[in-house]
């Protein structure tokens, strides 16, 4: 006899359900409280069961993993599911109520007919690596919303100043920034000062032509003079956090690079693919051998097409389904646009598409298909990516 158990992950307390052979409940629910005795009694339950049984979570957020942990600990046998296996699997049955209990039971009975893709031993290091670079990530969306935050603030004070400079956030305008956010200051800078002050931020490359340049700008600005003392308070600050952000992000890179050295991987080996790039990859694939083919991959990728048909009316626009890892998509985004300028095969393709009325993204998503074959096959056997010299673009 096997039983099987599936316990449904929260925040505070988890519900979970036993199920024998036949899928039949076994005894009473029980509610494990998020704490060590909690825990306690989850194990003292699963013990004086009369058979062997396995055990199934939903990976919920961060919730599982101590849960998990635990009962791994204890010597069981713990199955991790993607919450969106479950969710469909849990849509076959006939009654749409929806509880805690209830999608325990779901679980529990998705394990006993053999549910495909579990997680039966999470990596400790790729579960660190995947929240570093998650992290990370985040960092980055916050330097870019701080960004805006400052061009916002300069588009009512100095609206002209965005022109002066190839980017508002080279170290020379930062530096005039933190001294003159405003037309009206710009205008009334000493111009031998300023010319000084750029010379010495831009390493020479700037001087007295732009010193003029800004000077007469701000003259000519219809920045509005009278919101001038708060808004050089807003962009001291902005940029204050924009730099400590900034360095946020350096000491993060230097832990997912010491992280990323644990690991025998390759996928730096495939154009468009750097350190952080591959780090991302690494800690939201996990384990590749719970992916059984390439297309298993694209669909966790979330860049799978998302098809409507019934009867006989089909929909003629195919949108990217967005499912499953957004932080992994959008490595594979941004590493297959860097790899469409540097990989001559990408780029014939990518231009060849283009000319045949493709829009950008419907080709861009294809791109990333095509990368992804490539991070299949390089995590699937453990070696680096080799460039076939007489393949055919597709």
């Amino acid at each position: 006899m096997l039983y099987f158990a599936g316990i449904d992950i929260a925040k505070r307390e988890h519900q979970m359900v036993v199920v024998n052979e036949t899928g039949q409940a076994v005894g009473k629910p029980l509610t494990i409280a998020n704490t060590r005795n909690g825990f306690a009694q989850c194990l003292d339950t699963l013990r004086a069961l009369p058979a062997t049984v396995q055990v199934a979570l939903a990976a919920t957020g961060p919730y599982w993993l101590a849960l998990y942990e635990h009962l791994s600990a204890a010597g069981f046998t713990v199955h991790v599911f993607n919450p969106l296996q479950v969710h469909a699997y849990r849509k076959t049955g006939v009654r749409i109520t929806k509880t805690d209990r209830r999608d325990a039971f779901w679980i529990a009975n998705f394990l006993r007919i053999g549910g495909s893709s579990a997680i039966l031993s999470p990596n400790k290091h790729l579960l660190q690596l995947r929240e570093l670079t998650r992290f990370r990530w985040n960092l980055i969306d916050q330097i870019g919303d701080n960004k805006r935050r400052v061009l916002n603030v300069l588009d009512r004070i100095f609206p002209e100043y965005e022109a002066l400079f190839s980017d508002v956030f080279l170290t020379s305008s930062r530096t005039l920034l933190k001294h003159a956010a405003s037309a009206d200051e710009s205008a009334a800078f000493d111009l031998s000062e300023l010319a000084a002050l750029l010379r010495a931020s831009s390493r020479g490359r700037f001087g007295v032509p732009k010193a003029q340049q800004v000077v007469e700008a701000a003259q000519n600005s219809i920045g509005i003079s009278y919101l001038a003392d708060a808004a050089q308070l807003e962009v001291a600050c902005l940029i204050a956090q924009l730099e400590f952000l900034e360095s946020q992000v350096a000491q993060v890179d230097l832990a997912i690079a010491a992280l990323l050295t644990q690991f025998p991987q390759h996928l730096t080996s495939i154009v468009g693919i750097g350190p952080v790039t591959a780090a991302t990859i690494l800690g939201e694939i996990g384990d590749i051998q719970r992916f059984e083919t390439l297309e298993k991959l694209v669909g966790y990728t979330g860049i799978d097409a998302r098809v409507y048909q019934s009867g006989q009316f089909t929909g003629s626009e195919m949108h990217m389904s967005k499912r499953g890892s957004p932080y992994l998509r959008r490595a594979v985004w941004l590493a297959a646009n860097i790899a469409r300028q540097h990989d001559p095969d990408l780029q014939a393709y990518y231009e060849r598409k283009r000319a045949e009325g493709k829009h950008h993204n419907t080709v861009s998503g294809a791109l990333c298909r095509k990368l992804l074959a490539r991070i299949f096959v390089v995590l699937k056997e453990q070696r680096p990516y080799e460039v076939r010299l007489s393949s055919q673009t597709a």
